[in-house]
């Protein structure tokens, strides 16, 4: 009959120490049916779940080892009905957590500890993705990120994460849940709204402004947002008021554009890493084209503002590119590209954005209203953009090792 022991050894970590707890399991006949190993702050925790089908005294074989090697080291009988349970948890679906913020509260652990066990998930694992703080106590150059495994039986994620977002807004924190599957690593499109996601303008904004008209556009403004306009129709009527403008204004405003925080550095890794980058914005091409030569974006999709005599308009050629032409053109690159949806990620912060987050296989409302924030998947408040970085899963050791 098969016995089956958890062995658990903890201590200093030094080299050899895997190499001879495993000689010792190897002679006494155990199969490995389970290990994880992690080091913190230069402690080793171990832990193995081994089947015996012979007699043997591997807990002493065992103890003996963990003296040399300067490791407690415990056996736990493990019975057949919790290896059963071991083996039915190990098949439900998992979760990825991820908390991100400039400084991650220790009482935040305690929160989400709680959060996780009313909706029945076990925490599988725990790991930083950020780089370490600083000495001196100062914020983190990229701020901190915790990434948790969850493990349970089917979850009404709708809830779990409406409740994360009321309890992250009262701790400052981005608490991100998303389900784990291969796609998450096999993501390799990023479709980007432009105006206050990509830039920390709305550039239909400073065009007033330097025309002169910002009162009447902010009015039509307010008027769409009240749902008294839909976007195409406040679009149209904004752009009147910007007949006139000179094109000359369109080179200042795109040279003095004031990138979003974190910008140059996400492009720079999604670049390095073969993803395939665009913008889809309710802007202009105009903008969207200076950003592309600027920052390297695959390509680009907005509005083409016309013309004439060095003059704008107040026209734009058709079509608008509007929220579901966002969400159309999403689908359409994907196709092109030969992806899958689940490898699309979305990044936007207004309500015109919805749906191509909605499509996306990721999408996140950065830096977005509490509307917007509420109704997409994920989002990010507390950072920069490159935080989406995290959400894909990277950690920042890997990525400044790989961009030496």
């Amino acid at each position: 009959m098969t016995r089956r022991l958890l062995i658990r050894a903890t201590g200093a970590a030094r080299p050899g120490q895997l190499a001879g707890l495993g000689q010792a399991m190897a002679r006494s006949g155990a199969r490995l049916l389970d290990i994880n190993q992690s080091v913190t702050f230069g402690m080793v925790s171990l832990e193995a779940l081994v089947g015996l089908d012979r007699d043997s005294d591997l807990e002493s074989a065992l103890s003996a080892a963990g003296d040399t090697l300067g490791l407690d080291v415990q056996a736990i009988q493990v019975s057949a009905e919790d290896y059963q349970r071991w083996s039915v948890q190990a098949s439900e679906p998992r979760l990825i957590l991820t908390l991100l913020a400039p400084h991650l509260p220790a009482g935040i652990l305690a929160e989400v500890g709680a959060l996780t066990a009313e909706h029945g998930l076990t925490v599988e694992l725990i790991h930083r993705l950020s780089g370490r703080e600083p000495l001196d106590g100062g914020v983190p150059a990229y701020g901190s990120c915790v990434e948790c495994w969850l493990r349970g039986e089917e979850v009404d994620l709708d809830a779990l994460r409406e409740k994360a977002l009321a309890l992250g807004a009262m701790h400052g924190v981005d608490i991100a849940i998303q389900e784990d599957s291969i796609w998450r690593r096999h993501r390799r499109l990023v479709c980007f709204d432009m105006d206050s996601t990509l830039i920390q303008a709305e550039v239909i904004d400073e065009l007033a402004r330097r025309h002169g008209v910002y009162d009447d556009v902010a009015e039509i403004t307010e008027r769409a947002m009240r749902g008294e306009l839909d976007f195409q129709q406040s679009f149209r009527e904004r752009m009147s008021k910007l007949k006139g403008l000179d094109e000359a204004v369109l080179a200042e405003i795109a040279e003095t554009l004031p990138m979003m925080d974190g910008v140059e550095r996400l492009m720079m890794h999604l670049k390095r890493l073969g993803y395939r980058t665009v913008i889809l914005s309710g802007g202009f091409t105009y903008f969207a084209r200076h950003l592309q030569e600027k920052l390297g974006f695959d390509e680009v999709h907005a509005n083409e503002l016309v013309i004439e005599n060095g003059k704008v308009t107040g026209e734009v050629r058709e079509p608008i590119l509007d929220a579901n032409r966002k969400a159309d053109l999403l689908r359409e690159i994907a196709e092109r590209e030969g992806l899958a949806l689940e490898q699309t990620i979305a990044v936007g912060d207004g309500a015109n954005d919805l749906k191509m987050l909605s499509t996306a296989g990721m999408g996140i409302a950065f830096r977005a209203k509490p509307l917007v924030r509420s109704q997409a998947r994920q989002s990010i408040s507390t950072l920069g953009i490159d935080a989406v970085l995290y959400l894909m899963g990277y950690r920042q050791v890997d990525l400044e090792d790989e961009s030496r």
